[in-house]
């Protein structure tokens, strides 16, 4: 086993969607082989399933407001919380998929090592998370592409859980759509505590590694560091896809299009999905501070996207701080390419 690193320039990368999308790279494109392992830590962001509706998952508002990242994965799982106070790990095979589905392997290393410290921590039955006196400190996901895969989970060191709730906020007029796959919630707990005393993050992250790779410095691990034309290839990738706000935010299952433009008070996105030439979702995604787009959903739900209900639902909503006419012709616009 050998350990990717994936410091740029000698910095280590936090930005979360460049990180969960290097291992889609790995597997899918460079293929190195035997048996790598990433382990990284994202500045604060919310990452969703591949197939997860993000208006019901997610207090979107409260991402904006607070700088949080959104990065949706290319692998399925729940939505979940990260910072710097949280650890991901991952486990990269390209020749090898004989152990996908099964968590238990590749939880088995964290568990060995935390147990060592006397923690007792356990994977929960019939289930992908790690926890610890019933509490959920690391929640794990998967993916295979041929005979590759990709598995690793969080572990939860001093992560901030106000911020993990309030963000992870169930919006229960989108959850009763039904849209998307579905995140169980569970009590989440930092392992901070139980750890010996004095064992700052670097050095939890030090001794996990050492266990990990059974080596008694980390200079005796082998590392892959990745390369210019590596990191041009994934900034490549970022730009066409998975750092966009059309994949994290507009692939939402049952909404069928996603649009956004740079409107005078700043960037506004809208999802929305046109069947039998009626309006049967729209979710607006306002990157600034704004009142009544939801009136608008409700106004323009179950009826025709024709000039004058859009003017209609608009000017009745009388929204303060987006000019009545710019946003009327941005959905106009988009709603007219979509029928």
């Amino acid at each position: 086993m050998y350990l990717i690193d994936i410091s740029r320039n000698g910095k280590p990368s936090y930005d979360a969607r460049v990180n969960q999308s290097l291992d889609n790279y790995f597997v899918n494109d460079l293929k190195l082989p035997g048996h790598g392992f990433m382990f990284y830590i994202n500045q604060p962001s919310v990452i969703i399933g591949r197939n997860q509706n993000v208006w019901a998952e997610v207090d979107v508002d409260y991402l904006h407001d607070h700088d949080i990242q959104l990065v949706r994965r290319t692998s399925g799982g729940g939505a979940v919380y990260h910072d710097m106070g949280n650890f991901i790990f991952e486990n990269i095979l390209t020749d090898n998929a004989d152990d996908f589905g099964d968590y238990g392997h590749f939880a088995e290393p964290v568990l060995k090592a935390l147990r060592k410290l006397n923690i007792d921590v356990q994977m929960k039955e019939n289930s992908s998370d790690l926890i610890l006196d019933g509490k959920k400190w690391s929640g794990m996901t998967m993916f295979k592409s041929g005979q590759g895969l990709a598995a690793g989970g969080t572990i939860m060191y001093d992560l901030n859980i106000e911020n993990a709730k309030k963000v992870l906020t169930e919006d229960q007029m989108e959850k009763q759509k039904g849209l998307g796959v579905r995140s169980k919630r569970s009590p989440i707990i930092n392992l901070k505590d139980f750890l010996p005393d004095g064992m700052t993050m670097a050095d939890f992250r030090e001794y996990l590694l050492k266990e990990i790779f059974s080596v008694k410095s980390l200079d005796d691990i082998e590392t892959y560091h990745m390369t210019d034309q590596d990191w041009a290839n994934a900034d490549k990738r970022l730009a066409e896809t998975y750092g966009t706000d059309e994949w994290n935010f507009g692939h939402n299952p049952g909404y069928y299009d996603y649009a956004d433009k740079e409107l005078s008070e700043g960037k506004l996105g809208i999802n929305w999905t046109i069947e039998d030439g009626k309006l049967v979702h729209l979710k607006f995604n306002p990157f600034f501070k704004v009142r009544g787009l939801n009136e608008i959903e409700t106004g323009l739900a179950g009826k025709k996207p024709s000039s004058w209900n859009v003017k209609r639902a608009v000017k009745k909503a009388g929204i303060e701080n987006i000019d009545d006419d710019e946003l009327i012709d941005f959905l106009m616009v988009n709603f007219d390419k979509s029928e």
